[in-house]
């Protein structure tokens, strides 16, 4: 059968642009014993694709999740009609062996969890890698404890706005920041004590009003001078779990972000700062998706989703979302 997908054909200068991207035909091949033909609902779009794709050699398939739907099937355990998440690229047509050992996150398939009525793409966001991020990037690392101060940047993201509410759970005041006054309205719904419009206040400042006694968590997804002032402001003993540095992802290699030096505040702070990929936890990934989809369906956490339809505007999508032009979860409907 014919199908189509995106390949880049250049590495990204700056900010990806459209033409960056090709739409090729392709044609599959008959299946083979244990073999599914996947046929994509939904594909994600996400920061971490901008650093990841400098790894990948130009003319090959744009990398990325999907919301899948099994369309004919020669293995048993994966009838027509099952759902999956698989890091198929952004292409329609799948074939894979879900027998094939997975070499890491990204040849991994998941079958897709009861959802409890909630749409598929929800296996893109709140209940697929993104919730698992918030989960375990937030719990495991920053380990909160009720009445400590928790500061989220990307707030109103497919991650921050998870991990804001999550330390709502545990008991803990949340700060927020987005970029937009729409964002900073839908963070006050989900329960944030506090939200700032980043490009609007001062970042310094703004903490001394919410957080007069310090911060004890900082959930870090943006990076640059916006996490020097949060280093500088957290209490001692602080723990930082850095999840992405989005502020810096379109710089030229030869010419970064320089921000002032970390040192002093982990030093005289006596700070806990740690990176992380989400795949850390892979062994334990039904556990994230289990808790989150049960908070959710409680009512004790709400998720957004940016839609764009049509698989010919991915690419429109992933850019507007390093955009920020997203609220939550930027997903396209096939």
């Amino acid at each position: 059968m014919k199908t189509k997908q995106f390949i880049f054909v250049r590495h990204f200068v700056g900010e990806p642009k459209l033409e960056d991207f090709e739409l090729v035909e392709e044609e599959l091949p008959p299946l083979k014993d244990k073999e599914i033909l996947c046929e994509a609902l939904y594909l994600s779009v996400d920061p971490y694709m901008r650093p990841y794709s400098r790894d990948r050699q130009p003319g090959t398939t744009m990398i990325g999740s999907q919301v899948a739907k099994v369309i004919e099937s020669k293995h048993s355990d994966y009838p027509v009609g099952e759902l999956l998440v698989g890091y198929f690229g952004w292409r329609l047509h799948t074939i894979k062996n879900p027998d094939v050992q997975a070499t890491g996150m990204f040849d991994a398939i998941f079958k897709l969890p009861n959802l409890g009525g909630l749409s598929p793409s929800v296996g893109l966001g709140a209940v697929g890698m993104p919730g698992n991020t918030a989960y375990f990037g937030f719990l495991e690392i920053c380990q909160p404890k009720p009445g400590e101060t928790v500061v989220v940047n990307g707030a109103a993201g497919a991650v921050g706005s998870l991990v804001g509410q999550i330390a709502k759970i545990k008991g803990c005041k949340v700060i927020g920041y987005a970029g937009s006054d729409d964002k900073i309205k839908w963070l006050q719904e989900l329960g944030f004590d506090h939200a700032f419009n980043y490009k609007k206040v001062n970042i310094r400042k703004s903490l001394k009003e919410a957080a007069p006694n310090g911060v004890d968590c900082y959930f870090d997804n943006v990076g640059g001078l916006f996490s020097s002032e949060v280093l500088n402001h957290m209490n001692t003993f602080g723990r930082v779990s850095v999840c992405g540095a989005i502020s810096v992802y379109n710089d030229d290699p030869k010419n970064p972000t320089l921000v002032p030096a970390v040192q002093p505040a982990m030093v005289f702070k006596e700070l806990k700062m740690e990176g992380f990929l989400v795949s850390r936890w892979v062994n334990r990934w039904q556990e994230g998706l289990k808790q989150m989809s049960q908070w959710i369906q409680e009512g004790k956490i709400k998720y957004e989703e940016t839609e764009t339809f049509g698989f010919e505007n991915t690419p429109k999508a992933f850019i507007g979302m390093l955009r920020g032009e997203n609220t939550g979860k930027a997903v396209v409907k096939v």
